[in-house]
């Protein structure tokens, strides 16, 4: 966590935190969601502008990512400043990318080392890390294939409906803190 984040923190100890404004999406992409983009429907809903908008500022990511944590309850968030603001998760809360060694690194670009994979009944892969649990890119499913067919990688398989539950995380927070 940055320095400043944490000077903030104690300086401002008693900011509420903020639900649904920020998502991460199954490719390790962020969207900022405005009032519109919620008032839409769910970051997973599917709905017309409901993911929001797509941050492009390489700087204003690379912030994000290096202040994104989880708390207890396995709610991911991005602390911003003195305040948690909670993020939609539209599958896992890390995304991989595979390098052409297999070398397996998180959406941030941080190295991880590969411990298991598993396939749900949808066939989306997802790796057990040293980072912890996520979804293998899109991109990299097919050299992921490659390693399974070879013998290199192990692949278990998972039900989707029990990942979170299995993994310890909640992928809408706004939505566990509105039960």
């Amino acid at each position: 966590m940055d320095d400043i984040v944490k000077q903030a923190m104690a300086k401002w100890p008693n900011v509420p935190a903020c639900y649904g404004w920020l998502g991460l999406d199954a490719r390790g992409n962020w969207y900022m969601r405005d009032d519109t983009a919620q008032a839409a429907g769910a970051f997973t809903s599917g709905h017309a502008g409901a993911k929001g908008s797509l941050l492009k500022h390489e700087k204003l990511i690379d912030f994000i990512q290096r202040n994104y944590a989880c708390d207890d309850a396995g709610q991911w968030y991005f602390q911003n400043g003195p305040q948690r603001v909670y993020v939609e998760l539209e599958a896992t809360p890390w995304v991989w990318r595979l390098g052409a060694d297999l070398a397996v690194t998180c959406h941030s670009g941080e190295p991880v080392q590969y411990h298991q994979g598993l396939m749900d009944e949808n066939g989306w892969l997802y790796l057990e890390t040293s980072r912890g649990f996520g979804l293998v890119h899109t991109q990299d499913v097919g050299q992921a294939a490659e390693a399974v067919d070879a013998g290199v990688w192990t692949v278990q398989d998972v039900r989707l409906n029990d990942l979170e539950a299995c993994y310890g995380y909640v992928k809408s927070p706004q939505r566990l803190r509105m039960k």
